[in-house]
């Protein structure tokens, strides 16, 4: 059996296509398999940190982001009353030589998949094929797919397997069949977006509250989408629940099931009950992450993003790590071919670089300011939040987590490019 491609990819979401963009680039031969029939704009609001915007824009994507996203200008930490505990500028107004972008999910796929095609051709990303099974042998590997009616489809022969299909990834189940569901965190997250009149400068990323009383976070994601300037704006709330019977990563919610612990939060800066009042459409998800595991790469099959480390939504984190994950194994393929001893090489840095944000995001996320200072206070407001935290120490628990996370400003200056 011939080979279908060199690099055959398992999911068409965000790291799948950063990978077949970054293997053009290098000249390898690469397509996408994706299980819908249809690619379409899903989900909610991201923050793309600098670490990852550096990588997007040595693609040649920053124009195309500046297009559809909005660069962040600062972010900012409140407790539930609504009182300012922290503030810090973000992006390029930090020093960083990149910006940092605040985008809708869909927005940043649709322009993945818009470049894929344009670059790679109109057949480099193949839908309607879920994945089944994957074999190998010594000279490649080869998949088993079957349509979204369930019927098998011809098997693919490529040199290389790369897993992109998520958290619930059936690349990663063929070699973890026992490990189960993913880890509940105790914490349920219901997310929306809606038209809003720009608020503090327009472009901040907001954290407000802590678990006890109710967390959320705020922050545009597009411009002037109508007449009167509004902009589209993204709340994620997050609460303590019981673990679910089951998940589901297509949940839609309503209202009363999490407004209570909001309905009296009206800011100088923001009427938070009104804000989710006249969302229309709520989502919810169970915040989970998986374990760390040793390897992703098994021979010719490796993992990559949510298949391979699924993390907490609390740095902000996750699809910048999918596509470091994916400009790294392509700088190793640059440097070693696409070969098993790439994959290695792959594994043994990102395992533990990922397992390293995965463990920090559960226990000292940047939303840890929030905890220390609902802790010191006992929930109540404050006088002066110097007398509750030092800037120092604030600034520390940011700066620890970018250190952990790989873009503090200096060392992601410094790094030379992973391509």
């Amino acid at each position: 059996m011939t080979k279908d491609t060199d690099v055959m990819i398992v999911g068409g979401g965000i790291g799948g296509l950063v990978l077949a963009l970054s293997l053009h680039q290098i000249g390898i031969q690469c397509r996408v398999y994706e299980g819908v029939k249809e690619l379409k704009p899903l989900g909610a609001g991201i923050n793309l940190l600098p670490h990852a915007v550096r990588e997007l824009d040595e693609m040649g994507l920053l124009q195309e982001l500046d297009a559809v996203g909005i660069r962040t200008k600062d972010a900012s930490y409140f407790n539930h009353h609504g009182q300012l505990i922290y503030r810090e500028v973000a992006g390029t107004a930090a020093g960083y030589a990149w910006p940092q972008f605040s985008i809708h999910r869909g927005d940043l796929q649709m322009l993945l998949y818009k470049a894929v095609l344009e670059r790679l051709g109109p057949d480099s990303v193949v839908t309607g094929h879920k994945f089944v099974s994957v074999t190998q042998d010594s000279n490649g590997v080869t998949a088993t797919f079957k349509d979204p009616d369930g019927n098998p489809l011809p098997a693919v022969r490529a040199n290389l397997l790369v897993g992109c299909d998520g958290i619930n990834s059936t690349v990663r189940k063929q070699f973890y069949p026992h490990e189960g569901d993913p880890v509940y965190s105790g914490l349920t997250i219901w997310r929306g977006v809606t038209p809003h009149k720009p608020f503090l400068s327009g472009a901040d990323t907001i954290r407000a509250g802590w678990m006890d009383v109710g967390k959320l976070m705020v922050y545009p994601i597009r411009n002037n989408i109508d007449a009167q300037g509004n902009q589209l704006m993204n709340w994620v709330a997050t609460l303590q629940r019981p673990q679910p019977t089951s998940y589901d990563w297509n949940g839609q919610a309503k209202l009363e099931d999490f407004f209570e612990p909001y309905s009296k939060w009206k800011f100088d800066w923001l009427d938070v009950p009104a804000l989710l009042q006249k969302t229309e459409r709520y989502m919810v998800y169970p915040m989970v992450d998986r374990d760390p595991v040793p390897t992703w790469t098994f021979g010719r099959v490796t993992l990559l993003g949510d298949a391979a480390h699924p993390m907490y939504p609390r740095g902000s984190n996750g699809a910048g790590q999918s596509i470091l994950d994916a400009r790294y194994m392509t700088g190793c393929f640059k440097r070693l071919g696409t070969t098993e001893v790439a994959l290695q090489d792959y594994d043994k840095v990102r395992v533990e670089a990922t397992a390293k944000v995965v463990l920090m995001n559960r226990a000292n996320p940047p939303d840890t300011v929030l905890r220390v200072v609902f802790e010191r206070t006992g929930g109540k407001r404050f006088n002066k939040i110097e007398d509750v935290i030092s800037a120092s120490e604030l600034q520390e628990i940011l700066d620890s987590y970018k250190a952990v996370a790989g873009f503090q400003i200096k060392e992601l200056a410094k790094r030379p490019s992973m391509v």
